[in-house]
């Protein structure tokens, strides 16, 4: 297999961090270690450079929160100086992997994203009977290190990269350690417990590495199956097909060849139905010719979009500020049948708000304004 050798000066270049550094302060230039980076910017990138070009950087550690999009996830942010090499690296590395990467992985990809997958979900729906939905079990916290830059290994040559890979990798290890539920694979002994295994949520490496990761089940699906419809995004997939029991056959496949890769899928909720029958897919339940916002987006995000209404009321954001939480939220719901919704989420909000707080401020701002914008 072909590798790509002799770049990692690239990585290191005062050029490439220069470009890394922005791009890692972008929305985040008044964030204290943002700023503290800054004040110091020419040192600090310097220090870097030598690190990398000693090989004797090592990544810090991470700081850790939870969030509830609906579901609990823990969150695990590193260190400024850290992200500025987490982009350096991924500027050069990802350009390799686009060209391997199938055209119908949708996540964390240039010119891609939830909406172009929505489409294409849809597209799919209109031309087969059947689909087989499939996501797999604690993604994130199950990927293998082992078995990570492994795959890694057989693209990229330079040994140097790989050993920047692998700290960055090994600084993940047991950060997800809660959220796993161990799992043994065919010849496991009792000490495959010990495997280092998950990658921190909220790492741009680890978004990528999510579809390196991926990148053989992409391939066995669209050459060793060759199943004409499929998306994916992250861990959710989908299989399209006229026949079930070909899908139900495909899905049985599936599981062996995950296993290779120390992962699993919902095998209860990963079965063939009619495409007529709708699809929860990327917080939408998606039918061949409409799409509707899953109830429990509407009622995490009308949570949400209540306490910014009081926030804004009580003077605690700027009308700016919650208009461009709450435009950012019409621009994704927009991809769906949910105008009425929106009618009825923004009025409630509104009704319920000026109920319970009494405070000598106009309320025809962030909500208000927003809502006249699409009425």
């Amino acid at each position: 297999m072909k590798t790509v050798a002799d770049f990692y000066r690239e990585i290191y270049s005062y050029h490439n961090l220069m470009v890394a550094w922005r791009k890692a302060s972008k929305g985040k230039r008044y964030k204290s270690s943002t700023a503290d980076f800054a004040m110091n910017l020419d040192e600090e990138i310097v220090k870097l450079h030598q690190e990398l070009r000693d090989e004797t950087y090592m990544p810090g550690g991470y700081t850790h929160f939870t969030v509830h999009d609906p579901k609990r996830r823990k969150i695990s942010a590193a260190a400024f100086r850290d992200r500025v090499v987490h982009h350096a690296l991924i500027d050069k590395i990802q350009p390799i992997y686009e060209r391997k990467f199938i055209d119908d992985t949708y996540a964390n990809r240039v010119g891609k994203g939830t909406h172009k997958a929505l489409d294409r979900c849809t597209e799919f729906m209109r031309k087969f009977k059947y689909v087989l939905p499939c996501d797999i079990q604690q993604f994130f916290s199950a990927i293998d290190h082992q078995i990570l830059k492994g795959i890694l290994a057989k693209t990229i040559g330079d040994e140097a990269v790989l050993r920047l890979c692998g700290k960055i990798i090994d600084s993940g290890a047991g950060v997800l350690t809660e959220q796993y539920q161990m799992r043994y694979f065919g010849a496991d002994d009792l000490f495959a417990v010990n495997r280092p295994r998950g990658l921190p949520i909220g790492n741009l490496t680890s978004q990528f590495w999510a579809n390196v990761y991926l990148n053989p089940l992409d391939q066995f699906v669209k050459h060793g199956l060759r199943c004409k419809g499929y998306v994916r995004y992250v861990d959710d997939f989908l299989l399209f097909g006229d026949d079930k029991k070909i899908l139900h056959a495909w899905q049985r496949e599936i599981i062996a060849f995950l296993a290779m890769y120390r992962l699993t899928i919902h095998e209860n909720r990963c079965h063939p139905r009619p495409v007529t029958h709708g699809i929860p897919f990327l917080g939408f339940t998606v039918y061949p010719t409409h799409r509707r916002l899953k109830r429990i987006k509407g009622i995490a995000y009308q949570r949400r979009l209540r306490a910014m209404h009081k926030a804004y009321l009580l003077g605690d954001i700027t009308r700016e500020e919650g208009r461009a939480s709450v435009m950012s939220w019409l621009g994704h719901v927009k991809h769906g049948n949910t105008r009425g919704l929106v009618r009825k989420l923004f009025a409630e909000v509104k009704r319920v708000t000026i109920a319970h707080i009494h405070e000598d401020r106009s309320v025809d701002g962030v909500v208000t304004g927003t809502y006249g914008e699409i009425s």
